[in-house]
């Protein structure tokens, strides 16, 4: 492994441990030339598939788009990394469960919505105001009375029920 500090060819693995569930290991390294110390990851290489975009244009899956509209929504929440990068990890493992080579983008946002509503309401809304891209206040104000399962005038739904989201295939042990 090359170091991403000096380039040089020469790196040795400090520490070895299982991360994500034991999905991958986590190796700490430290180059042989300059001394300096970095993280790698090994995981199995996933089947790839396609994502197609609302423009019917199509895009390999990018792990990384995904974190990175988890990390905006969450801004200044009290939600950890490793609480983003898991959800980040089920995601893309539930999406490679469903041994597609074809998956619509607003399949993949629906299932990362209804994980964020699990882990923090607010980020929850910042995600579906970009997603689902929100034209005015009024759209903004319904998406919270379905999250609170109220009315117009703030009064508590009788039969209050979330839209239902496709559910992602169980993990196969």
């Amino acid at each position: 492994m090359k170091c991403p500090f000096c380039e040089a060819p020469d790196t040795k693995v400090i520490d070895s441990r299982p991360t994500e569930e034991g999905h991958a290991i986590r190796r700490r390294r430290e180059c042989e030339k300059c001394g300096k110390r970095f993280t790698t990851y090994e995981k199995v290489e996933e089947v790839f598939f396609m994502v197609v975009k609302r423009d019917g244009s199509r895009e390999s899956f990018d792990r990384n788009k995904v974190l990175n509209g988890i990390v905006r929504a969450c801004e200044k929440r009290p939600v950890t990394m490793d609480q983003m990068e898991a959800v980040v990890s089920e995601v893309e493992r539930g999406l490679n469960n469903m041994m597609e080579k074809e998956i619509s983008s607003s399949f993949i946002g629906e299932v990362v919505m209804e994980k964020l509503k699990d882990l923090d309401e607010v980020a929850y809304v910042r995600f579906a105001s970009v997603y689902r891209q929100f034209k005015d206040v009024n759209t903004f104000i319904a998406e919270i009375e379905k999250l609170l399962g109220t009315d117009a005038g703030g009064k508590l739904k009788k039969t209050a029920k979330a839209p239902k989201t496709p559910a992602l295939p169980a993990e196969e042990e």
